[in-house]
């Protein structure tokens, strides 16, 4: 009874989430094309940061508790969700075009932000001065986005869809309020179903409580792909990337020391190698095809198979 009572709250979080990254989508773009803001600003600044609330909500909250060994297996996990999962779905789905700003420089800041943490946390743990220089770092990137904005800075489009400013921004508050109650729901029932049937905390930790705290960016980045919004499609993977890493680590390490586990040397180094697989697989054409989503998909099967014989 009580299994099919958490099947039940996974599809209903699951159809609050499919709901909820419609209407955000729509509203995010709609402000984009209102206020003639570039939609890889928009998809790497507010997509980005509403759709690693989850992320957010549960490393902080966790900090503020004492219990910061959560945080990051939370983060790395949802990284490598978000690159060989989540962008490897949405390029099957339809081909990504990716701007020649997140090749050389977004992409690479999320490679220097993955071997930060992982020189900031060899040592075992990661400490206030760790969790200040990650958010140093994050507020150097945030004033380079906002001096891109401003001097490519499109004029309205006339293709608005009747869609007014404050109708695009209520889509995307009810959006992204879906989105967060739905992935809470789908996380808790999907974590005690784990845990009722023996599954290890790291393994839940890496795999369901990652996957579930990236559902966000995968019904977002899954619908704007559909749409023809691929900017916003891998703007939000990016920059949720960067705002995990950057933001969400930097903000638990200054509340309270986070642990560093020994075992997630492997799982960062995967992060970065999944960065260095993106970087590579859009380099040349500038795009993400079908043969890199289909890679991408592969690669994270290896790495689930690994961690679930040595957990």
């Amino acid at each position: 009874m009580e299994v099919l009572l958490q099947l039940l709250l996974i599809a209903i979080g699951f159809l609050m989430l499919v709901k909820g990254a419609d209407w955000f989508v729509d509203g995010s773009s709609g402000i984009a094309r209102k206020f003639g803001i570039p939609q890889l600003i928009i998809g790497l600044t507010i997509v980005a940061m509403g759709t690693s609330a989850p992320e957010a909500a549960v490393s902080i909250s966790a900090a503020l508790k004492g219990n910061a060994d959560i945080t990051v297996g939370n983060i790395v996990g949802s990284n490598i969700l978000n690159v060989l999962i989540i962008l490897g779905i949405s390029s099957v789905i339809v081909p990504l075009a990716v701007s020649k700003s997140t090749i050389r420089v977004d992409i690479p800041v999320v490679f220097l932000a993955s071997v930060l943490l992982l020189v900031l946390g060899w040592n075992g743990n990661l400490n206030w001065i760790a969790g200040l220089a990650l958010l140093v770092v994050f507020i150097l990137y945030m004033a380079y986005l906002f001096i891109e904005a401003m001097k490519h800075k499109e004029e309205s489009a006339e293709n608005t869809e009747n869609l007014s400013v404050w109708k695009a921004i209520i889509f995307t508050i009810i959006g992204l309020i879906l989105i967060v109650w739905g992935s809470n729901v789908t996380v808790d029932a999907a974590t005690t179903l784990a845990t009722l049937w023996g599954m290890s905390p790291r393994f839940i930790g890496l795999t369901i409580v990652a996957l579930g705290t990236s559902l966000p960016e995968l019904f977002t980045s899954v619908v704007a792909a559909r749409k023809g919004n691929a900017d916003i499609a891998i703007g939000n993977i990016v920059g949720s990337n960067i705002f995990n890493l950057l933001f969400v680590v930097g903000i638990s390490a200054l509340i309270t020391p986070v642990p560093f586990q020994s075992k997630f040397i492997f799982d960062t180094l995967v992060t970065i190698g999944a960065t260095i697989l993106l970087w590579l697989c859009c380099f040349k054409n500038k795009k993400l095809n079908r043969w890199a989503g289909v890679l991408f998909l592969l690669c994270y099967a290896a790495y689930f198979t690994v961690i679930f014989l040595k957990p």
